[in-house]
C-alpha cells in the first residue's frame, strides 16, 4: 500500500470522525469519537516520521485529556438543552454554509493538481525530541504555562459546579 493512500485514509477518518464530533448529541460518544480522530492525526505524524509527536499524540491526547474530558462530562452530567427556534435556524445554515465553504476549498485544492503528496528531500527532523523540547522551553514557554493554567482553573470551576448540585 502507497504512503499517498495510508495518508487519504487517516485523513478521511480523521474528518469524518471530526465532523460526527461536532453533529453527536451525547457527549460521551463524541468523546469517543474525538479519540478516533487522535489516533488517525497520530497515523498522520507517523508517516510524517515525527514519531515522539505520534507517541505524544496518543499519550497526552488520546489518554489523559480524553479521561480528563469524560470525568467532566460524567461530572457535570449535562443533559440535553432547550435551544430556541430562532438560534438553531442559524446555527444551521451557518453550519451548512461552513461545509459548502469547506468542501469548495477542498475541491479547489484537489483540481489545483496537487495529487502527489509533498515528500521533503530531506528527513523531517521538527519533530524530534530536541526541537520540540527546545521550541516549547524556549518560545512558547509562555503559551505553554497559560495553557496548563487555563486546564488547572476549568478543573477547578468544574469541581465547584458539580459541588454546587450537591
Amino acid at each position: 500500500m502507497s504512503l499517498s493512500l495510508i495518508f487519504y485514509i487517516a485523513a478521511f477518518i480523521a474528518v469524518v470522525s471530526a465532523i460526527f464530533v461536532v453533529l453527536n448529541k451525547n457527549a460521551v460518544y463524541s468523546a469517543i469519537l474525538l479519540v478516533l480522530c487522535f489516533f488517525s492525526l497520530a497515523m498522520i505524524y507517523l508517516l510524517l516520521e515525527a514519531y515522539f509527536l505520534a507517541v505524544l499524540e496518543i499519550f497526552i491526547y488520546a489518554g489523559a485529556i480524553m479521561v480528563l474530558f469524560l470525568f467532566v462530562v460524567m461530572l457535570l452530567n449535562l443533559g440535553r438543552e432547550k435551544a430556541l427556534p430562532h438560534f438553531m435556524r442559524l446555527q444551521r445554515s451557518l453550519s451548512l454554509m461552513l461545509v459548502i465553504l469547506f468542501f469548495f476549498g477542498v475541491s479547489l485544492i484537489m483540481l489545483s493538481g496537487a495529487g502527489d503528496l509533498h515528500q521533503p528531500v530531506t528527513k523531517f527532523s521538527k519533530g524530534s525530541v530536541y526541537s520540540l523540547g527546545e521550541a516549547l522551553f524556549t518560545k512558547f514557554l509562555l503559551p505553554f504555562e497559560v495553557a496548563s493554567l487555563l486546564l488547572l482553573v476549568a478543573l477547578i470551576g468544574t469541581v465547584y459546579l458539580a459541588k454546587k448540585k450537591i
